[in-house]
């Protein structure tokens, strides 16, 4: 609800936006109770509008905590953090999103896996607990093709179909009229922790390029342009961990480059996809900045950090996308200047990606609608569907 990394927060809110959509349409009104982990890097969403539920320790192992707060629900729509259903964030952060859905099976409360990235899961121990919880859940949405293999393979049994993520339906204000000025509004958002991991030569993902040395190049080449304007655009920040900040290397990169806009920290990601709505063209490595540009009609060129950016985005025929096999910084640089160039093209091939952007939410629509069907016939309440 209050977490410093916009995507997190367009996933709560997309969620929320599409659960309320169907149940309007068969005559329900819906309560949230919003069950996350404690964060507080930016201001909570949905004041208001929503319970909050903080899951930490202490809530998970008192009997009135986790497990009174779940079983007063008619159904868990949990989309674990887009990615987090996984062991590559390690057993902590695993051992939380396993337990809580097994806790909502426990007390026989519907439970659908919304629409996210399933995997992977590489130690036996995992695959067996992940591959249990999601035999007993009562659907399973993948946002892309190699996740939906996953399910399919770990548990067959499983109730699964293909989807995509919810943040495509986020609202936002459309600022599309301010493009096509005099200077091309080019925004950049560096990953903080991507430009991290290059400088400690951590490289966690894999890069096949230094990300450091692409930013700064990029930056360099952009800034030599007289018909360009460059803007720094922050995706997540952080109070706690400086390392996965762009609010901080954005205030470092606007010192090196002091003709570029340093975008102010977003207060919340509406605000963050309706300014990516003024851009001409966006190089992102957040993908939630990504999907905000793609969904707004912002030509965008996601650099891809793991396999969750080829899945999305070549799930909608998007080939733009900055491969992490790059060989090296002059060539990614070239790459997105490249599609700087082509940006019409990729804003067409954007708009039609969204026409099965639209097809792929109508499965979970439907799902959703199901389970729903299923908590009016347990309560006895009239539907008006």
């Amino acid at each position: 609800m209050s977490s410093g990394n916009l995507g997190v927060g367009a996933l709560t809110v997309g969620n929320i936006t599409l659960a309320r959509q169907v149940a309007a349409d068969m005559g329900l009104a819906p309560h949230f109770t919003v069950m996350s982990m404690r964060d507080g890097d930016a201001p909570a969403l949905l004041q208001g509008q929503v319970d909050i539920f903080v899951i930490d320790s202490k809530a998970m192992a008192k009997p009135g905590g986790f497990w009174s707060a779940v079983g007063a629900v008619d159904c868990v729509l949990d989309i674990g953090a887009g990615d987090s259903f996984a062991d590559i964030y390690g057993p902590k952060r695993f051992a939380f999103l396993w337990l809580t859905k097994i806790m909502a099976i426990a007390r026989r409360v519907p439970l659908i896996l919304s629409p996210q990235t399933i995997g992977p899961f590489t130690g036996k121990l995992y695959r067996m607990l992940a591959a249990g919880a999601m035999r007993r859940s009562t659907a399973i949405l993948a946002r892309d093709q190699q996740s939906l293999n996953v399910v399919q393979a770990m548990a067959p049994q499983a109730r699964s179909a293909l989807s995509v993520d919810v943040a495509f339906v986020l609202p936002f204000e459309d600022r599309s009229a301010e493009r096509d000025g005099q200077k091309i509004r080019v925004g950049v958002n560096a990953s903080g922790l991507l430009f991290h991991q290059a400088e400690t030569g951590i490289n966690r993902f894999g890069l096949g390029y230094d990300y450091a040395r692409f930013t700064r190049d990029l930056l360099t080449r952009l800034a030599a342009r007289d018909d360009v304007e460059v803007h720094l655009v922050p995706h997540a920040t952080s109070n706690g961990d400086p390392t996965d900040d762009d609010g901080r290397l954005a205030d470092r990169l606007a010192g090196e480059f002091p003709n570029a806009v340093r975008v102010p920290n977003f207060s919340d990601p509406s605000a963050a996809k309706s300014h990516i709505s003024s851009l001409d063209f966006l190089v992102a490595g957040r993908m939630h900045a990504c999907i905000g540009a793609f969904s707004a009609g912002t030509p965008v060129v996601p650099v891809a950090y793991s396999r969750k950016f080829s899945g999305l985005f070549g799930l909608l025929d998007y080939d733009h996308v900055l491969p992490m096999t790059t060989p090296d910084a002059d060539a990614a640089v070239n790459f997105v200047l490249r599609h700087l160039d082509q940006r019409r093209e990729l804003a067409a091939a954007a708009a039609a990606g969204m026409k099965k952007v639209d097809s792929l939410l109508d499965v979970y629509r439907s799902m959703l609608k199901h389970v729903f069907m299923r908590a009016v016939r347990s309560r006895g309440v009239k539907s008006e569907a």
